[in-house]
């Protein structure tokens, strides 16, 4: 059974996201930790992401040249909805796009760039959220990596689906923001697998469900 797992930037004080949508705070100059991300990444079998969170990756990274594009388009993609049927097939071939710029602050290329057409090709999941990712867990190949967002991570934290916790937690306090954590009933330990902070202050998390 393969592991699902979370992997979120996050503030200091715990929000995955600002509440104005202004996120640049996750995209510094920090090389080694973006380094570190993209190896990190690369070890999914799987992203799987809410129906939100889909659209606007896939109207950006199948042309985009950032060193996240190649592990975000060349690994097959699931989308979560609730309204399945409903996800128009319009976001499922903006992989055409190139009008859109990413928060990673990287203009797209103007040509497709390898894997870019595994967008269009991605799985859609409808069903309980819970059945949908045992489902998934029961399938062989690499780890799960969950991206969100808050919403759907928020789903997955509640519902103690995720097996591993991928937190980079940057040096910056948003005061307000998105939450994953808030829907806990009540306190859950976890075991701290490894730490590691790096040059520009940023420190990854990794923890274990226990």
């Amino acid at each position: 059974m393969r592991e699902l797992i979370l992997k979120m930037s996050i503030s200091i004080d715990g929000f995955v996201g600002s509440l104005d949508g202004r996120n640049d705070w996750m995209f510094g100059g920090d090389r080694e930790a973006k380094a570190w991300s993209v190896e990190t990444v690369w070890n999914a079998g799987l992203h799987i992401m809410g129906s939100r969170t889909f659209r606007d990756m896939a109207a950006y990274w199948p042309t985009s040249t950032d060193v996240f594009a190649p592990p975000m388009n060349q690994i097959p993609k699931m989308v979560f909805s609730r309204r399945a049927q409903a996800i128009p097939e319009t976001v499922r071939t903006m992989a055409a796009s190139d009008d859109t710029r990413g928060d990673a602050g990287v203009r797209p290329a103007a040509e497709p760039q390898p894997g870019g057409v595994s967008w269009a090709a991605a799985r859609v999941a409808g069903g309980d959220l819970a059945e949908e990712i045992a489902r998934l867990k029961r399938e062989e190949g690499r780890p799960i990596m969950a991206h969100g967002g808050a919403s759907f991570a928020r789903d997955l934290v509640t519902r103690k689906l995720v097996d591993r916790f991928v937190l980079l937690v940057h040096p910056v306090v948003l005061g307000t923001g998105l939450p994953i954590f808030s829907g806990l009933a009540a306190p859950t330990p976890l075991k701290l697998v490894s730490s590691r902070a790096f040059a520009g202050g940023s420190v990854a998390q990794i923890y274990q469900a226990t």
